[in-house]
């Protein structure tokens, strides 16, 4: 959530930075502009009242504590009597624009930075760098889902079964491997500094709120309606919002934080050969990191993620691209965003793996995550996450880039995990 007296200072610009976003409803920013000056008119009304009262309570003590009771004491009782139903109104009134206020934030997404490039679809992502070599495959190559069932490792007609279309069942060699890959995943990052968490893979309103899955994304995530729970999306979500609330010490920055959870979505609207077999799913497996950092370091601390990740794509040989998406194709809290897609042979196509995003005070802002700087000042920290990895997707393109005639080859770093360098 944008923070009030960012908009207050300079309006116009944010509603330049917001067009990068394709954000199309400036008036919001007026009518939270009105708003703001109702609220702090009302609050200086009411102090101003409450100033009043406090004055006349003392009056009335002195009067009372000699013991006099005259007509002037019960003109100031009286006096007090409106002056606190004045404030009373006030005070109602009060609640009710900041209500409308905070109705109007959340609906505003947050600013790109400065190094977004402007654009409207994934065609206008940005391509940094790329690394890996693309396998030559002969023209037979199969794609995942048919590997996986020559291999029997996924089934993806009884996810249809037992659930419906989007949740694969993984068996065999095919679960053992997402077993190792999460594993594997898990140790990279530990090495790494950041602490491992196995959180809740449900969470309520507050909690879908504070990284902004909420509002923007009710509609895609599934929620159980008699607990008023949401599956997560994500791990960054509970992860994040360990430290709601907080007030940090600023040596214990940064916190650097992982975690494997599955991850749910409803994926409205989804539908074609993009989302065969293991391209778009409604379960997967992820590993997330996230960083809670001091808001001077964490553009610095972006890349250092974003280099994080790219070593582990490339320790499983994998040939990769990383992007820099555009203003059109980011998600609604993020700053910047950098994705990683892996190249599919067989399928002759790039696939996303993960984003690495640095959401600055946004998230932080609506889950009230601070720290005390030297000078003893409170400060919003910067959050940053991203996949390290999701799974599906990396599992599709380890099939189809690394298939041979007699079975599946298997780079080195999962050979110790997976217990075998080859699936066959």
């Amino acid at each position: 959530m944008l923070q009030v007296q960012v908009l207050r200072q300079n309006p116009e610009w944010v509603k330049e930075r917001l067009a990068i976003k394709n954000f199309a409803q400036p008036v919001i920013i007026d009518q939270i502009l009105r708003l703001d000056n109702q609220v702090r008119k009302l609050k200086v009304d009411s102090e101003s009242i409450q100033s009043k009262i406090n004055s006349l309570s003392k009056e009335i003590g002195k009067y009372l504590k000699d013991d006099i009771k005259t007509s002037e004491t019960i003109s100031l009782k009286s006096e007090v009597i409106k002056l606190n139903e004045e404030l009373s109104s006030l005070k109602n009134i009060l609640l009710d624009k900041e209500k409308d206020l905070q109705t109007y934030l959340v609906l505003l997404p947050n600013l790109p930075s400065e190094k977004v490039p402007p654009g409207n679809t994934p065609e206008d992502n940005v391509v940094i760098r790329e690394g890996g070599s693309k396998p030559n495959l002969p023209k037979d190559a199969l794609p995942h889902w048919e590997l996986a069932k020559k291999y029997d490792l996924i089934n993806f007609e009884l996810g249809n079964k037992l659930t419906g279309s989007g949740f694969p069942v993984y068996k065999n060699k095919g679960a053992r491997l997402q077993r190792s890959l999460i594993q594997y995943f898990l140790d990279y990052n530990v090495a790494a500094g950041y602490t491992e968490y196995l959180p809740p893979h449900m969470v309520n309103e507050t909690t879908a709120f504070g990284t902004g899955q909420l509002p923007d994304k009710e509609g895609q995530m599934y929620f159980v309606t008699e607990d008023k729970f949401y599956l997560i999306p994500t791990a960054e979500v509970p992860v994040t919002n360990i430290y709601r609330d907080e007030i940090l010490k600023e040596a214990d920055l940064p916190i650097k934080m992982t975690a494997y959870t599955p991850c749910f979505r409803r994926e409205a609207g989804s539908y074609g050969k993009d989302v065969r077999g293991l391209n778009r799913v409604h379960q997967f497996d992820k590993v997330e990191v996230v960083q809670l950092v001091h808001p001077d370091k964490s553009y610095d601390v972006l890349e250092e993620m974003v280099n994080h990740v790219e070593k582990l794509v490339q320790s499983m040989n994998l040939p990769y691209r990383i992007l820099k998406l555009c203003g059109g194709d980011m998600s609604f809290a993020s700053a910047l965003t950098y994705d990683f897609e892996v190249y599919s042979a067989a399928q002759d196509k790039w696939l996303e793996v993960s984003s690495v995003s640095n959401f600055e005070t946004f998230q932080t802002n609506r889950m009230k995550i601070r720290f005390k700087d030297k000078a003893g000042k409170s400060q919003l920290v910067h959050s940053l996450n991203g996949s390290s990895l999701a799974l599906p997707r990396i599992l599709a393109c380890l099939l189809e880039n690394n298939q041979a005639p007699d079975g599946i080859v298997l780079p080195d770093v999962l050979t110790s995990y997976f217990g075998s360098d080859k699936i066959s």
